[in-house]
């Protein structure tokens, strides 16, 4: 049985997301089956489509047209320039997407870049983003957020605040959160049977017993092996500056790191184009491409489609293991 399409929300109609969306679709033609939700006349000029009122029509709309479902929009895009007019409408798309997915009109979600501050200006949006946004409209308390790529899957404990604040923010409960939630994505979402974890410590070479910081012997290493007596196949807390290297990579299939660029450096560093953020923990798929709306090149027809590209792909696949599992 085939999948549904998967919904790919427009993002920042001002930013690069309708001008790659337009480009994955030439890239991926069915490969990927997917439809867009936002305004046609966001697209770049002269975009061939083919609206739909039903996602279940994406599947036949030829290869040539993007399937787009119409959202009204009250203010026309102007690149690099986001119009707060048109925050509430970026909104909405996201919330329709995960209309469609729970209904089964669609098999994931790929969210194309928002810009924070224009849906705070324009909208009050109060999530910090977009996982914390779909984690409530799910009803989920906990998530986590990976980005992956072929060489490397990372998650970091800790995301979007100041490095000062991360000994005082990470704690067992956040940490084990971490963790117990990329165990269950790999298994449900990637086909891994027998995940094997390798946790970073906090500190330069994993505090050298206690002689840079006592994180590791009071925090990571008790909870690593209460994980280990459950019978998860975990290592660490590693030296983060020698776990990235490909022999280091071979002998797991992700890694838990403390704080944001702890995990993001070094994923981005092997595949800067090519990353996909995904969303652990929510009860639907959802992917993303590992960059921003970059305001400073929209409209210019230079943006790279290849993270998007591959988030559609890993989307299709998640969802595939999802329904095969």
């Amino acid at each position: 049985m085939a999948l549904a399409p998967i919904a790919l929300t427009c993002g920042e109609p001002a930013g690069i997301g309708p001008e790659i969306a337009v480009k994955a679709r030439a890239r991926l033609g069915q490969d990927v089956p997917f439809f867009w939700i936002g305004a046609p006349r966001h697209l770049p000029a002269g975009t061939a489509i083919r609206e739909i009122d039903d996602p279940a029509e994406a599947a036949a709309v030829p290869t040539a047209l993007l399937p787009v479902i119409a959202h009204d929009f009250p203010a026309p895009a102007r690149p690099g320039l986001p119009a707060p007019e048109n925050a509430a409408a970026v909104i909405e798309t996201i919330a329709r997407a995960v209309d469609f997915v729970r209904d089964g009109a669609a098999s994931a979600i790929c969210t194309a870049p928002i810009h924070k501050k224009a849906l705070k200006d324009g909208a009050g949006f109060g999530f910090p983003g977009h996982t914390e946004y779909l984690a409530h409209l799910a009803g989920t308390e906990r998530v986590a957020m990976m980005l992956a790529c072929d060489e490397l899957k990372v998650v970091p404990a800790t995301i979007h605040i100041p490095l000062t604040e991360v000994p005082r923010a990470l704690t067992e409960e956040v940490l084990e959160t971490a963790i117990r939630l990329t165990h269950a994505g790999l298994r449900r979402d990637f086909a891994v049977a027998e995940p094997r974890l390798a946790v970073a410590g906090l500190n330069p070479h994993a505090g050298e017993e206690g002689a840079m910081g006592d994180e590791e012997i009071r925090l990571i290493r008790p909870l690593l092996d209460r994980l280990r007596a459950e019978g998860m196949t975990i290592s660490g807390p590693h030296s983060a500056d020698t776990m990235f290297h490909p022999a280091a990579r071979a002998r797991y299939d992700a890694a838990i790191c403390m704080y944001h660029d702890q995990a993001l450096i070094p994923i981005k560093t092997i595949d800067f184009a090519g990353g996909v953020n995904v969303t652990l923990g929510l009860p639907f798929v959802r992917t993303s491409p590992d960059h921003g709306t970059a305001l400073d090149i929209a409209g210019r027809g230079a943006a790279d489609p290849s993270s998007l590209i591959a988030a559609l792909q890993l989307a299709r696949d998640m969802a595939r293991n999802r329904e095969a599992g």
